[in-house]
Protein backbone atom coordinates (compact mmCIF):
# COMPACT_ATOMS: atom_id res chain seq x y z
CA UNK A 1 0.00 0.00 0.00
CA UNK A 2 1.06 3.00 -0.80
CA UNK A 3 2.89 2.39 -3.96
CA UNK A 4 1.63 2.50 -7.27
CA UNK A 5 0.41 -1.11 -8.37
CA UNK A 6 3.12 -3.58 -9.52
CA UNK A 7 2.36 -4.25 -13.04
CA UNK A 8 3.31 -7.69 -14.59
CA UNK A 9 3.63 -8.39 -18.09
CA UNK A 10 2.26 -11.94 -18.67
CA UNK A 11 4.17 -13.44 -21.26
CA UNK A 12 3.27 -16.98 -20.39
CA UNK A 13 3.93 -19.41 -23.46
CA UNK A 14 4.09 -16.69 -25.93
CA UNK A 15 7.53 -17.46 -26.67
CA UNK A 16 6.65 -20.20 -28.68
CA UNK A 17 10.12 -22.00 -27.23
CA UNK A 18 12.26 -19.35 -29.08
CA UNK A 19 14.87 -17.06 -27.18
CA UNK A 20 14.24 -14.25 -30.29
CA UNK A 21 10.44 -14.15 -29.45
CA UNK A 22 11.34 -14.13 -25.72
CA UNK A 23 13.64 -10.94 -25.73
CA UNK A 24 10.75 -9.22 -28.44
CA UNK A 25 8.66 -10.00 -25.92
CA UNK A 26 10.65 -8.21 -23.29
CA UNK A 27 11.45 -5.44 -25.77
CA UNK A 28 7.58 -4.84 -25.66
CA UNK A 29 7.62 -5.24 -21.82
CA UNK A 30 9.84 -2.42 -21.41
CA UNK A 31 8.75 0.24 -23.63
CA UNK A 32 5.32 -0.56 -22.38
CA UNK A 33 7.06 0.56 -18.76
CA UNK A 34 5.93 -2.21 -16.72
CA UNK A 35 7.53 -3.60 -13.45
CA UNK A 36 8.05 -7.18 -14.74
CA UNK A 37 7.92 -9.71 -17.27
CA UNK A 38 6.56 -13.56 -16.36
CA UNK A 39 7.03 -16.12 -17.56
CA UNK A 40 6.13 -20.18 -17.12
CA UNK A 41 8.69 -22.86 -15.95
CA UNK A 42 7.73 -26.63 -16.31
CA UNK A 43 8.75 -30.13 -17.66
CA UNK A 44 5.75 -31.45 -19.32
CA UNK A 45 6.73 -34.57 -17.71
CA UNK A 46 5.45 -33.01 -14.14
CA UNK A 47 2.00 -31.62 -15.67
CA UNK A 48 0.73 -33.90 -17.92
CA UNK A 49 0.19 -37.53 -18.54
CA UNK A 50 0.87 -38.40 -22.59
CA UNK A 51 -2.15 -38.96 -23.29
CA UNK A 52 -3.82 -36.36 -21.66
CA UNK A 53 -6.94 -34.11 -23.73
CA UNK A 54 -6.29 -30.52 -24.86
CA UNK A 55 -8.60 -28.21 -22.92
CA UNK A 56 -11.56 -26.41 -24.91
CA UNK A 57 -9.61 -22.84 -25.50
CA UNK A 58 -6.73 -25.31 -27.24
CA UNK A 59 -8.22 -27.41 -29.28
CA UNK A 60 -9.81 -23.99 -30.75
CA UNK A 61 -6.35 -22.33 -31.01
CA UNK A 62 -4.50 -25.24 -31.61
CA UNK A 63 -6.12 -28.07 -33.45
CA UNK A 64 -7.79 -31.33 -32.12
CA UNK A 65 -6.21 -33.76 -30.21
CA UNK A 66 -5.76 -36.12 -33.15
CA UNK A 67 -2.80 -33.47 -34.25
CA UNK A 68 -1.21 -33.32 -30.80
CA UNK A 69 -1.63 -34.18 -27.83
CA UNK A 70 -2.06 -31.72 -24.85
CA UNK A 71 1.54 -33.47 -23.60
CA UNK A 72 3.03 -32.47 -27.14
CA UNK A 73 2.12 -29.04 -27.16
CA UNK A 74 3.49 -28.75 -23.51
CA UNK A 75 7.00 -29.70 -24.90
CA UNK A 76 7.17 -27.25 -27.63
CA UNK A 77 6.57 -24.22 -24.59
CA UNK A 78 9.21 -25.35 -22.58
CA UNK A 79 12.07 -22.98 -21.29
CA UNK A 80 15.51 -24.60 -20.90
CA UNK A 81 18.10 -23.54 -18.15
CA UNK A 82 20.15 -21.78 -20.75
CA UNK A 83 17.15 -19.91 -22.29
CA UNK A 84 16.37 -19.04 -18.58
CA UNK A 85 20.04 -17.31 -17.98
CA UNK A 86 19.66 -15.93 -21.15
CA UNK A 87 16.29 -13.81 -20.83
CA UNK A 88 16.98 -13.34 -17.48
CA UNK A 89 19.93 -11.40 -18.22
CA UNK A 90 18.45 -9.44 -21.35
CA UNK A 91 15.73 -8.28 -18.50
CA UNK A 92 18.45 -6.91 -16.37
CA UNK A 93 20.03 -5.01 -19.41
CA UNK A 94 16.27 -3.53 -20.11
CA UNK A 95 15.78 -2.30 -16.42
CA UNK A 96 12.85 -5.25 -15.73
CA UNK A 97 12.07 -7.86 -13.38
CA UNK A 98 12.53 -11.32 -15.14
CA UNK A 99 9.89 -13.75 -12.81
CA UNK A 100 8.04 -17.20 -13.60
CA UNK A 101 5.65 -19.69 -12.76
CA UNK A 102 7.28 -22.79 -11.18
CA UNK A 103 4.51 -25.48 -12.20
CA UNK A 104 6.36 -28.44 -9.80
CA UNK A 105 9.39 -28.29 -7.16
CA UNK A 106 12.18 -29.11 -9.48
CA UNK A 107 10.67 -25.79 -11.66
CA UNK A 108 10.63 -23.43 -8.29
CA UNK A 109 14.41 -24.97 -6.98
CA UNK A 110 15.48 -24.04 -10.56
CA UNK A 111 14.17 -20.73 -10.04
CA UNK A 112 15.31 -20.50 -6.83
CA UNK A 113 18.98 -21.26 -8.37
CA UNK A 114 18.92 -18.42 -10.73
CA UNK A 115 17.87 -15.56 -7.97
CA UNK A 116 14.43 -15.28 -9.01
CA UNK A 117 13.16 -12.33 -6.28
CA UNK A 118 9.03 -13.22 -6.50
CA UNK A 119 7.06 -16.49 -7.21
CA UNK A 120 4.07 -15.91 -9.10
CA UNK A 121 1.49 -19.02 -8.42
CA UNK A 122 -1.22 -20.67 -11.14
CA UNK A 123 -4.52 -21.33 -10.06
CA UNK A 124 -3.92 -24.78 -10.65
CA UNK A 125 -1.83 -24.63 -7.50
CA UNK A 126 -4.19 -23.40 -4.92
CA UNK A 127 -4.95 -26.51 -3.89
CA UNK A 128 -1.81 -28.17 -3.85
CA UNK A 129 -1.14 -27.81 -0.15
CA UNK A 130 2.26 -29.48 -0.35
CA UNK A 131 3.58 -27.80 -3.15
CA UNK A 132 2.53 -23.96 -1.24
CA UNK A 133 4.27 -25.11 1.76
CA UNK A 134 7.20 -26.24 -0.29
CA UNK A 135 7.37 -22.66 -1.94
CA UNK A 136 6.84 -20.70 1.33
CA UNK A 137 9.52 -22.34 3.04
CA UNK A 138 11.82 -20.33 0.22
CA UNK A 139 11.12 -17.39 2.12
CA UNK A 140 10.70 -15.36 -0.79
CA UNK A 141 7.06 -12.92 -1.50
CA UNK A 142 4.43 -15.47 -3.68
CA UNK A 143 1.79 -13.78 -6.21
CA UNK A 144 -1.25 -16.44 -6.04
CA UNK A 145 -3.82 -16.12 -9.08
CA UNK A 146 -7.21 -17.68 -7.29
CA UNK A 147 -9.02 -18.37 -10.85
CA UNK A 148 -11.35 -21.45 -10.30
CA UNK A 149 -10.95 -21.66 -6.03
CA UNK A 150 -13.91 -21.66 -3.72
CA UNK A 151 -13.40 -18.73 -0.96
CA UNK A 152 -12.56 -22.09 1.44
CA UNK A 153 -9.78 -22.96 -1.01
CA UNK A 154 -8.12 -19.39 -0.83
CA UNK A 155 -8.70 -18.98 3.16
CA UNK A 156 -6.40 -22.94 2.72
CA UNK A 157 -4.34 -21.09 0.93
CA UNK A 158 -3.68 -18.07 3.33
CA UNK A 159 -3.52 -19.98 6.27
CA UNK A 160 -0.95 -22.27 5.02
CA UNK A 161 1.66 -19.82 4.23
CA UNK A 162 1.21 -18.17 6.90
CA UNK A 163 2.00 -21.62 9.01
CA UNK A 164 5.12 -21.20 7.49
CA UNK A 165 5.68 -17.77 8.71
CA UNK A 166 5.12 -16.14 5.17
CA UNK A 167 3.29 -12.71 5.06
CA UNK A 168 4.60 -11.47 1.87
CA UNK A 169 2.47 -11.86 -0.52
CA UNK A 170 -0.67 -10.70 -3.27
CA UNK A 171 -4.07 -12.81 -3.73
CA UNK A 172 -4.99 -11.98 -7.42
CA UNK A 173 -9.08 -12.32 -8.22
CA UNK A 174 -8.79 -14.29 -11.64
CA UNK A 175 -11.15 -15.72 -13.90
CA UNK A 176 -10.23 -19.11 -15.25
CA UNK A 177 -11.40 -18.43 -19.35
CA UNK A 178 -9.81 -17.89 -21.93
CA UNK A 179 -11.00 -15.21 -22.76
CA UNK A 180 -13.41 -14.44 -19.92
CA UNK A 181 -16.58 -12.07 -20.15
CA UNK A 182 -16.51 -8.91 -18.58
CA UNK A 183 -19.69 -9.86 -16.62
CA UNK A 184 -17.56 -12.73 -15.05
CA UNK A 185 -14.42 -10.71 -13.47
CA UNK A 186 -16.29 -9.64 -9.81
CA UNK A 187 -13.38 -7.50 -9.21
CA UNK A 188 -15.44 -6.71 -5.78
CA UNK A 189 -13.95 -9.88 -4.75
CA UNK A 190 -10.70 -7.94 -4.11
CA UNK A 191 -12.26 -6.18 -1.58
CA UNK A 192 -13.56 -9.28 0.30
CA UNK A 193 -10.37 -10.98 0.10
CA UNK A 194 -8.66 -7.84 1.36
CA UNK A 195 -11.13 -7.58 4.48
CA UNK A 196 -11.64 -11.17 5.39
CA UNK A 197 -7.98 -12.28 4.67
CA UNK A 198 -6.38 -9.18 5.89
CA UNK A 199 -3.95 -8.80 2.83
CA UNK A 200 -2.87 -7.26 -0.53
CA UNK A 201 -4.90 -7.74 -3.42
CA UNK A 202 -4.73 -8.09 -7.37
CA UNK A 203 -5.91 -8.72 -10.06
CA UNK A 204 -4.91 -11.21 -12.95
CA UNK A 205 -7.36 -10.40 -16.50
CA UNK A 206 -8.22 -12.58 -19.17
CA UNK A 207 -10.43 -10.25 -20.60
CA UNK A 208 -10.04 -8.83 -24.10
CA UNK A 209 -10.85 -5.28 -22.69
CA UNK A 210 -8.91 -2.49 -20.43
CA UNK A 211 -12.24 -1.84 -18.10
CA UNK A 212 -11.54 -4.48 -15.62
CA UNK A 213 -7.98 -4.00 -15.18
CA UNK A 214 -8.53 -0.15 -14.66
CA UNK A 215 -11.63 -0.76 -12.42
CA UNK A 216 -9.47 -2.99 -10.30
CA UNK A 217 -7.23 -0.29 -9.32
CA UNK A 218 -9.82 1.86 -8.42
CA UNK A 219 -10.90 -1.13 -6.32
CA UNK A 220 -7.35 -0.90 -4.40
CA UNK A 221 -5.81 -3.62 -6.65
CA UNK A 222 -1.60 -3.79 -5.75
CA UNK A 223 -0.97 -5.94 -8.95
CA UNK A 224 -1.91 -6.20 -12.53
CA UNK A 225 -1.20 -9.00 -14.53
CA UNK A 226 -2.18 -9.21 -17.96
CA UNK A 227 -1.41 -11.31 -21.08
CA UNK A 228 0.23 -9.89 -24.47
CA UNK A 229 1.58 -11.36 -27.03
CA UNK A 230 3.70 -10.18 -30.29
CA UNK A 231 0.96 -10.84 -32.91
CA UNK A 232 -2.17 -12.49 -32.10
CA UNK A 233 -2.01 -14.82 -35.66
CA UNK A 234 0.78 -16.16 -34.21
CA UNK A 235 1.13 -19.79 -33.65
CA UNK A 236 0.11 -21.20 -30.21
CA UNK A 237 -2.62 -21.40 -27.28
CA UNK A 238 -2.68 -17.99 -25.82
CA UNK A 239 -1.63 -15.51 -28.70
CA UNK A 240 -5.75 -14.55 -29.56
CA UNK A 241 -6.52 -13.82 -26.52
CA UNK A 242 -3.35 -11.66 -25.45
CA UNK A 243 -3.17 -8.21 -26.14
CA UNK A 244 -0.93 -7.03 -28.84
CA UNK A 245 1.78 -4.60 -28.42
CA UNK A 246 0.04 -1.26 -29.04
CA UNK A 247 -3.53 -2.87 -26.99
CA UNK A 248 -0.46 -3.31 -23.89
CA UNK A 249 1.33 -0.18 -23.92
CA UNK A 250 -2.05 1.99 -23.91
CA UNK A 251 -3.44 -0.09 -21.23
CA UNK A 252 -0.25 0.70 -19.29
CA UNK A 253 -1.01 4.18 -19.73
CA UNK A 254 -4.32 3.95 -18.39
CA UNK A 255 -3.18 2.33 -15.43
CA UNK A 256 -0.55 4.92 -14.61
CA UNK A 257 -3.50 8.10 -15.61
CA UNK A 258 -6.00 6.02 -13.24
CA UNK A 259 -3.36 5.91 -10.17
CA UNK A 260 -2.87 9.75 -11.33
CA UNK A 261 -6.63 10.48 -11.35
CA UNK A 262 -7.46 8.54 -8.19
CA UNK A 263 -5.11 10.81 -5.77
CA UNK A 264 -5.69 11.57 -2.03
CA UNK A 265 -8.80 10.79 0.21
CA UNK A 266 -8.06 14.29 1.53
CA UNK A 267 -10.43 16.98 1.08
CA UNK A 268 -8.63 20.29 -0.18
Amino acid sequence: DGHPAFFIAEAGVNHNGSVKLGKQLIDVAVDAGVDAIKFQTFKAEELNTETAPKSSYHVETTGSDENQTWFQLLKTQEISYEMHVELIEYCQKGGILFLSTPYGENSADLLEKLNIPVFKIASTDNNNIPFLRYLAKKGRPLIVSTAMATMEEVESVVTTLRQEQLEEFVILQCTGNYPSKLEDSHLRVMQTYRSQLKCLVGYSDHTQDDTACIASIALGAKVIEKHFTLDKSLPGPDHTSSSDPDEFFNLVQKIRKTEIVLGSNTKE
